[in-house]
C-alpha cells in the first residue's frame, strides 16, 4: 500500500473512532441511528427518500421507515418537490434541528475535557487538520460511488 493509501485508511479509522468514542461517552436522548439520519438531512438539505437511501447505503424501504420515525417525533417534514409534483422532499423541522444541536452539544461535552488538556500548539494543529479534512469532502458530490484501491 502506498503512503497516501495508508494515510487515507488511518484518517478514516481515526475519524470513525473519534466519532464512536464521543457518541459512547455522550449523554443524549436521540437514538444513534436517528441522530445519524438527522445529520444526513442537515448535510444534504431537502432530499427525496431515494437520494437519502443512496447516500446512506440503505434500501429505500428501510430509509422510508427511518424517516417515518423522524416524522413521528416531529424531527422531519415533507414538502412538495418543485421539480416533480408527484414527489416530496424531506428536510429537518425546527424540532429536528434542535434535536441535532443537542446531540452535537452532548458529544462536544464528552470531548471537551480532552480538548481542554491539549496545548495551544496541539489545538492549532487540529485546526489545520480540520481545514484539510474539510477540503477533502467539499468538492466530492454525494452521489459519487467510491472506488476501492486494490493492492498491487
Amino acid at each position: 500500500m502506498d503512503e497516501r493509501s495508508t494515510v487515507g485508511n488511518d484518517l478514516l479509522r481515526a475519524a470513525a473512532r473519534l466519532t464512536r468514542w464521543a457518541t459512547r461517552n455522550a449523554s443524549f436522548e436521540v437514538p444513534y441511528a436517528q441522530a445519524r439520519l438527522l445529520a444526513l438531512l442537515d448535510e444534504l438539505g431537502p432530499s427525496r427518500v431515494s437520494a437519502l437511501a443512496e447516500a446512506d447505503h440503505s434500501s429505500q424501504p428501510s430509509m422510508t421507515a427511518a424517516l417515518q420515525r423522524l416524522e413521528s417525533q416531529g424531527w422531519a417534514q415533507r414538502e412538495p418537490d418543485p421539480s416533480d409534483a408527484r414527489a416530496t422532499l424531506l428536510s429537518l423541522s425546527r424540532a429536528g434541528r434542535k434535536a441535532l444541536y443537542e446531540v452535537r452539544a452532548a458529544r462536544l461535552d464528552a470531548l471537551s475535557p480532552t480538548l481542554d488538556a491539549l496545548s495551544d500548539s496541539d489545538i492549532a494543529v487540529l485546526r489545520e487538520a480540520i481545514t484539510v479534512m474539510e477540503s477533502l469532502v467539499h468538492p466530492v458530490p454525494v452521489s459519487t460511488t467510491p472506488t476501492l484501491r486494490k493492492e498491487a
